[in-house]
């Protein structure tokens, strides 16, 4: 074997456990398969979490999961997919950052490695045993990583950065109702 193949292997692999991954957290959300919530119950939770409006959100965060998971473990469009994933696992990292790094602990560990392993792709690339690499790469160029990134990255920050505006602006208005209440 040698190191191209080997390198296309383990590509290949990366590419099927992560997107595997991300296809199944992406249906929960959208179908409510493998005992997820669905639209409806993933919208809810996600307005408890401070994604608004919920139902909006629940479907942008399915789509990206199971869209770019998808993508993927095709190989396609690798540099859009992985930076789709990339910035859904970073709006749950989010949720979770403040129980710390662990997982068991209720942390972002999960979701991080989520979001490393598609970045990590996305810049990487498919290998040969890919529909990008059977396509000729027509939507896998160079310049489509930085731009997918970036673009992504952009995105992932307005919207993290609003619902923890939000979140901020309830606790001070919980935190006034309390103060008012001892007056």
């Amino acid at each position: 074997m040698t190191d191209h193949d080997r390198r296309d292997l383990g590509l290949l692999l990366l590419r099927l456990g992560t997107g595997g991954v991300l296809v199944a957290h992406g249906a929960q959300k959208l179908f409510g398969w493998f005992g997820g919530g669905g639209i409806e119950g993933t919208g809810k939770a996600m307005e408890s979490m401070g994604y608004r409006p919920g139902r909006v959100s629940a479907g942008t965060a399915g789509l990206a999961e199971a869209g770019g998971g998808a993508l993927l473990l095709l190989g396609l469009a690798t540099p859009a997919a992985g930076a789709a994933a990339a910035g859904a696992m970073a709006g749950a990292a989010a949720v979770h950052a403040p129980r710390g790094f662990f997982a068991q602990e209720g942390g972002y560990e999960y979701a991080a490695s989520l979001g490393l392993a598609a970045t990590g792709l996305a810049v990487a690339g498919p290998g040969r045993l890919s529909l990008d690499h059977a396509l000729g790469h027509v939507v896998d160029r160079g310049w489509m990583v930085p731009a997918a990134l970036a673009v992504t990255g952009a995105a992932t920050a307005v919207v993290v950065g609003t619902r923890n505006r939000r979140l901020a602006r309830e606790r001070e208005g919980r935190q006034e109702a309390l103060f008012e209440e001892v007056r």
